[in-house]
């Protein structure tokens, strides 16, 4: 049976995703053949695998990372929020139900069952596995009935290495404070820490380090400087900061930019769809969550989300659906966005809202189906060939207009009329000849006519060039070689126990 190891973060957004889909690549480098692993996932970004079910997006990096294509068994539960205490869950691809963050907990025994089986058939099948936690392992008022930090590592015998993102400051606190909070047997898997997002000199650091071992007894196995070009597939929407640039815009190919605003939906799903955008030379890509913030923009996107008829009515409250009316230019809207774009949506799953009515920009008419749709489909759009995928409950009930996306028997999808396109695709801007034909229509619409699209831009080339990357920094500097040593022999006997290690809390 092959190794597995838990990467676990002191914090979210602490570096677990990127470090894990670093080490994957650099295993299946050295010619380890390995797999992803998360137990349990909470996120709205995620995708379509090979046997037709859904996963988290990070898990399907590191899939990637690995050579492989994504499946269920990478990621067999997905929590999607649809609401502050509410999530839609997803086990082995299938959404199961709805539940609130207490019902959710009455179910863990039943996913762990899951979650340990998909496990061992990871570890019969692959060399090494590399598994990675959700939230901080140190979240005490949740460790009677976790599945995806410690209470997996304990049930699998997984050693554990925890990251931390120094960027945030407190860094040695957050990773000292990670292992003291723990009680003496899940301490006992601990092994290592790794510091992430570093810059500046390392000899100032080094002290730390040393003092940070001698106190818990456990080493820093690396320190993973800063990179500008590790931007690319956030796992976390929350990482899409409102009214942020995303990425690092390059100079116009041309004499003009293009500006993109990109509405940052309270319930965003699968953001990464205007990544693509980002990458082209000349393209300004914006989270924006107020009305003036549209004034400026060459082209509006509505993205995907959770809550469509929810997101929708907080489009009204907020002036941006009357903005996005009033917007002149090209408008596009994905998923969710597009089902807002409509006339009407009529829901009895999602929100049980009833009929409502849309923006009326697209003369279409949506109704949810209990059924979610989940494909990876083919066609052509704007004469070029096309991929994506779909993640949807809403269904085309009745459309007029152009379809921007011809499928292969001659079904049209999505609607394209005039200055405003729609579709239920996802990663329809990473076909990079659309993406280009896309670009041309929207500089048009919006009379950007000193813009012209890079002819050149590899979107799936900048992706792999990051999973390189990811490698490189694990192969520079991570002990590659202690990690080997943890998926071949697990974590070692007599780690310290560092109090408080789990005290009882004070009356």
């Amino acid at each position: 049976m092959g190794g597995a190891l838990l990467v676990a973060g002191t914090t979210s957004d602490a570096g677990k995703s990127v470090l894990a889909a670093g080490l994957c690549r650099r295993l299946t480098r050295l010619g380890v053949r390995t797999a992803p692993f998360k137990a349990q996932n909470m996120s709205n970004n995620s995708v379509v695998t090979v046997e037709g079910g859904e996963i988290g997006r990070a898990q399907a990096l590191q899939a990637a990372a690995c050579g492989l294509e994504p499946s269920v068994r990478f990621n067999p539960v997905l929590l999607k929020p649809g609401g502050d205490r509410s999530s839609q869950v997803v086990v082995l691809g299938k959404a199961v139900g709805e539940v609130s963050a207490l019902s959710y907990r009455e179910r863990k025994a039943e996913l762990m069952t899951t979650v340990l089986s998909t496990l061992d058939g990871l570890r019969r099948d692959f060399d090494a596995v590399v598994c990675e936690g959700a939230g901080s392992p140190t979240e005490i008022n949740l460790r009677a009935d976790d599945i995806a930090n410690m209470g997996l590592a304990r049930a699998a015998d997984l050693p554990v290495i925890v990251v931390g993102d120094i960027d945030r400051g407190g860094i040695f606190a957050h990773l000292f404070g990670t292992l003291a909070l723990l009680d003496p047997a899940d301490q006992a898997l601990v092994c290592g820490f790794v510091v992430n997002k570093f810059r500046g000199d390392p000899a100032l650091l080094e002290p730390g380090l040393r003092q940070l071992d001698a106190l818990t007894g456990r080493p820093v196995l690396g320190v993973l400087p800063w990179r500008e070009e590790l931007w690319l597939d956030a796992e976390d929407s929350l990482s899409y900061t409102a009214d942020g640039v995303i990425g690092r815009p390059a100079p116009p190919h041309g004499d003009q930019w293009l500006r993109v605003a990109v509405v940052r939906l309270p319930r965003i799903s699968n953001a990464t769809d205007v990544e693509a955008l980002a990458c082209e030379p000349g393209v300004s890509v914006r989270f924006v969550t107020e009305p003036s913030r549209l004034a400026d923009a060459d082209l509006v996107v509505v993205p995907g989300t959770k809550a469509t008829v929810s997101d929708l009515a907080w489009l009204r409250a907020t002036g941006l659906a009357d903005a996005i009316a009033r917007h002149d230019g090209p408008v596009l809207g994905v998923c969710g966005g597009f089902q807002m774009l409509g006339r009407t949506i009529e829901d009895a799953v999602e929100s049980r809202a009833g009929t409502v009515e849309g923006l009326g920009l697209l003369d279409v008419d949506i109704r949810f189906e209990p059924e979610k749709t989940l494909h990876r489909p083919h066609g052509e759009a704007l004469g070029e060939p096309v991929t994506g995928y779909e993640i949807h409950h809403g269904r085309v009930v009745r459309s007029t207009g152009q379809g921007l996306v011809t499928l292969p028997d001659g079904t049209p999808e999505g609607v394209l009329a005039g200055r405003v396109a729609g579709t239920h695709w996802h990663g329809l801007l990473e076909n990079d000849g659309f993406r280009r034909a896309f670009l041309r229509w929207a500089a048009g619409h919006a009379g950007r006519d000193g813009f012209t699209p890079a002819p050149d831009t590899d979107f799936a080339g900048r992706r792999a060039a990051q999973l390189d990357l990811l490698g490189d920094l694990v192969a520079d500097h991570l002990d590659t070689d202690a990690v080997l040593a943890l998926l071949e022999r697990g974590a070692p006997a007599g780690l310290r126990v560092v109090p408080p290690a789990g005290a009882p809390p004070i009356a």
